[in-house]
């Protein structure tokens, strides 16, 4: 049996029903919410995923997902009939790791779970089993990365990345001055073939991960944008 638990929160009784049978096959324990409300009431430190519908009742998705980000690193995947690029940047910015345009098929829906639930599992089995090496701690300038686990410090202070956007600065700051393009960030990071749209994706979680890390978001010291190339991480050898 799976130990996995995942929360779908959606107000149309069908599509939760529908998603409830299908992941409930595949052997996850599954949890339901119909608004954003009963959400919070219901997201805790055991849910390993949370699937979430944009457009519900009263507190939208968007809010629960900048509410639980607060607190919670869990993957959520978006679910929303908009399908203007804008709307999908808006998600991603609201704490989101990947999103699913309705109507989806059940293939997809599941292949998108298992990748989500794939990553955290291995990030999340690092970060319970490694001891506080410091060894394993690497320093540039004002930023302090602990490899082995997501823990982030900014002039001594933890900065709160979620799963995402720490696997980018880990693998950007491993190889300082080295471009990585779109494409071999998102494969290495998702873990999944690369589409064209990811391009907004990875775009997003870079953004917000500069608002976290950068004094200047508009003008990053640390994650810089090559144009038409990709991104590069400047190294830091002394405080900037």
């Amino acid at each position: 049996m799976n130990s996995q638990v995942i929360l779908i929160v959606e107000d149309d009784p069908a599509i939760r029903e529908g998603i409830r049978i299908l992941l409930s096959g595949e052997g996850y324990i599954v949890l339901e919410a119909e608004s954003g409300e009963d959400a919070l009431e219901k997201i805790n430190g055991a849910v390993d995923l949370v699937i979430l519908d944009i457009m519900l009742p009263g507190i939208s998705g968007l809010i629960v997902c900048e509410e639980l980000r607060k607190n919670y690193n869990m993957p959520v995947l978006f679910l929303t009939a908009k399908t203007q690029e804008s709307d999908k940047t808006i998600g991603l910015m609201a704490g989101g790791d990947d999103y699913l345009e309705k109507p989806f098929s059940y293939a997809e829906l599941i292949a998108r779970v298992k990748a989500l639930l794939r990553r955290y599992r291995v990030y999340r089995g690092k970060k319970q089993s490694m001891s506080l090496d410091t060894d394993q701690i690497l320093t540039s300038g004002r930023l302090k990365v602990a490899l082995d686990r997501n823990e982030v410090w900014k002039d001594e202070v933890s900065v709160n990345l979620t799963e995402t956007e720490y696997k980018i600065l880990a693998l950007l700051i491993q190889h300082p001055q080295r471009i990585f393009s779109t494409h071999m960030i998102y494969e290495s990071v998702w873990e999944e073939p690369y589409t064209y749209s990811a391009n907004s994706t990875i775009m997003v979680h870079i953004r917000k991960l500069r608002t976290k890390i950068e004094d200047d978001p508009q003008n990053p010291v640390y994650i810089r944008n090559i144009w038409g190339k990709g991104y590069r991480y400047e190294e830091q050898t002394a405080l900037v």
